[in-house]
């Protein structure tokens, strides 16, 4: 791997971190099922195959198509919102109605359909127009600006895209000490319903 290579995806490596570290909706529902050992594989992948996907979209030239259709981004935006602000709902009333079972058991595993985990991870990915702004356009436009080291730059994004689930959905368990009562995970499940709320309530109002 040539210097210029290895600088160019290095670049991609922190422009993709930088935008994915951020708390936000799909970070908040990563560290919960990761704190609970509830899918985690099935989540991180789904994750970072689609920023993947997106990027490698972004990097071919896609962003054009997308801004040429902002009617659909607007569109994903009111389904995203409206997603976010139920999921919100739901930790919200865990948080006023708690289970007093909530809390992790010895071994750390709760129970859950992981197909329910699935199907919430993949709406969390794409109904979010934030997504696409910045894997396709942002991610996107930036590789372009690097000719033929675009593929390069790309890479380094979704390596840091994969990186940063990874270590985020294995890397919770180590909270599950903290997280061995029910007033715990109150606090956990206050912080996704405000998180959700919060970027459900954006989306909506600039939908």
């Amino acid at each position: 791997m040539s210097s210029a290579t290895l600088t160019a995806a290095l670049a991609g490596f922190g422009t993709g971190l930088s935008l994915i570290v951020a708390i936000g909706a799909q970070n908040a529902f990563v560290l919960r099922q990761g704190v609970r050992r509830h899918a985690v594989l099935a989540v991180v992948a789904i994750c970072a195959l689609s920023d993947a996907l997106l990027i490698a979209l972004g990097v071919a030239g896609v962003g054009a198509v997308v801004t040429a259709w902002p009617a659909a981004i607007t569109a994903v935006g009111i389904a995203g919102g409206l997603f976010l602000v139920g999921y919100g709902i739901l930790a919200a009333r865990r948080v006023l109605r708690p289970d007093p079972g909530a809390a992790l058991s010895a071994d750390g595993r709760t129970a859950g359909s992981a197909r329910a985990a699935v199907l919430t991870c993949l709406a969390m990915t794409w109904l979010n127009p934030h997504v696409y702004l910045d894997t396709v356009l942002l991610v996107g436009s930036l590789a372009t600006d690097r000719g033929d080291l675009r593929w390069a730059f790309g890479a380094g994004a979704a390596l840091a895209s994969l990186t940063w689930f990874t270590g985020l959905g294995y890397g919770a368990r180590l909270l599950r000490g903290l997280l061995s009562t029910p007033r715990a995970w109150r606090a956990l499940d206050g912080l996704v319903a405000a998180t959700m709320l919060t970027m459900g309530g954006l989306l909506l109002a600039g939908s």
